[in-house]
């Protein structure tokens, strides 16, 4: 586990050094210093702004950057230490433990206490709440300033505790302008077509474009859509969660258990958990699974999926790797009915539809005498055979008879 602090940073160039092997990244090396250099996110970084005032006025409190990929959590969080002449530490969630959090704190009666400690945890949402509850006295008692940067909604990322004293920062993506005088700090020369396509596919994360661009010029010399395109394929940049990568192994993924092919579903959840997909992700889309291609067929598969969720949620990668292949061999392998899910949809269909229709009078309630003599509960008898829907839709079956006999 590497820890970064403020000391061991490199100053950033303007004009990139040689791509030889060990050299620094190319997105580290042009990296804004300052608000200045900074591109993007005005609504945070403007003038008068939330951050540019915190920065200018070294107002020290905790927050969360909560952004797409590539949107400047990082470059944001070291310009707002470096203002606060702050001992810096940077840790990324995804590996990181409780004892590379101890390592960081202040030291008591030491002239560590003399200046802010601000840690910076990327990808906080890969801490699970025992993680989260650790480090949250520390982030209480003002031990640490802390700064956490997540691609997901720190709602359901971020136990309420620690949310409630950190103020939350959303970042948008990158505008195609933005990206076009970004690409120009790496003082590469890029053709006009290239640029434009580099743009697009990057789709707003300034470093995806950055690093295509460096290893097309460390590999071809020449930029243009063909190098680019050779350069993008790595498994890194290929799976992007918003990309359609992402997309088509989610498919697959859940495809693949409603085949009843556990091997499928198994090497596709492989993918994911090699390309470092959230496993809370991966469990949610589970519990969803469970409840909308098993169903009715075997109930239980909805209890495996929670735990699995939950388990998830407890331990966190790499043992929930575990977890994640129990519930998907099982859901895998559990018979199929979709009857409640297609039923429940198209009741709601008629609710849009029809709206609130009349309740017929013998299932009301009637806690009134008054009630009593208008009728309502009139008629009601246990286990009626006639229906209980609204007369207008008296004859609809939502719950289909299951055809199956037995059958997946």
């Amino acid at each position: 586990m590497v820890i970064r602090d403020s000391n061991s940073r490199s100053d950033n160039q303007q004009t990139p050094r040689d791509f030889s092997h060990g050299v620094e990244p190319l997105a580290s090396q042009i990296r804004p210093k300052s608000l200045d250099e900074f591109v993007g996110q005005d609504h945070l970084t403007g003038d008068g702004k939330p951050l540019r005032v915190a920065i200018e006025k070294k107002e020290l409190f905790s927050f969360l950057l909560w952004g797409p990929p590539g949107s400047g959590k990082t470059t944001l969080a070291r310009i707002y230490a470096d203002a606060q002449g702050a001992d810096f530490h940077e840790i990324s969630a995804v590996e990181a433990g409780k004892d590379d959090i101890k390592r960081v704190l202040p030291k008591r009666g030491t002239l560590a206490l003399t200046k802010p400690v601000i840690l910076f945890v990327d990808e906080i949402h890969r801490f699970n709440k025992a993680q989260q509850d650790f480090l949250l006295p520390f982030v209480e008692r003002g031990d640490i300033t802390l700064i956490g940067a997540t691609t997901e909604n720190p709602s359901f990322e971020v136990i309420s505790p620690l949310l409630s004293r950190c103020r939350v920062f959303v970042l948008n993506e990158h505008t195609e302008s933005e990206m076009e005088k970004i690409l120009k700090r790496t003082k590469i020369k890029i053709p006009k077509n290239a640029k434009e396509w580099l743009i697009r596919m990057a789709a707003g994360d300034a470093r995806q474009a950055i690093t295509a661009l460096e290893t097309a010029q460390r590999l071809y010399g020449d930029i243009t859509i063909g190098t680019l395109t050779e350069a993008i394929q790595s498994a890194h940049l290929r799976y992007d969660k918003k990309g359609e990568e992402h997309y088509n192994t989610i498919s697959a993924f859940i495809k693949s258990m409603r085949a009843s092919q556990p091997d499928a579903a198994l090497y596709y959840l492989a993918r994911m958990i090699d390309a470092g997909e959230d496993p809370k992700f991966i469990a949610r889309r589970m519990v969803i699974f469970a409840s909308e291609d098993i169903g009715l067929a075997q109930p239980t598969a909805l209890v495996v999926a929670n735990a699995v969720f939950d388990a998830v949620n407890k331990i966190g990668y790499p043992e929930a790797t575990i977890s994640l292949g129990h519930g998907a061999a099982y859901l895998a392998q559990c018979k199929k009915d979709r009857r409640s899910y297609d039923g429940i949809f198209a009741a709601l269909a008629d609710v849009k539809e029809f709206g609130a229709l009349p309740i017929p009078m013998r299932v009301r309630n009637a806690p009134t005498k008054l009630m009593k003599e208008l009728g309502y509960h009139k008629g009601y008898t246990m286990y009626d055979k006639e229906s209980y829907l609204p007369d207008k839709l008296k004859k609809k079956k939502y719950l289909e008879d299951d055809k199956r006999n037995g059958e997946a």
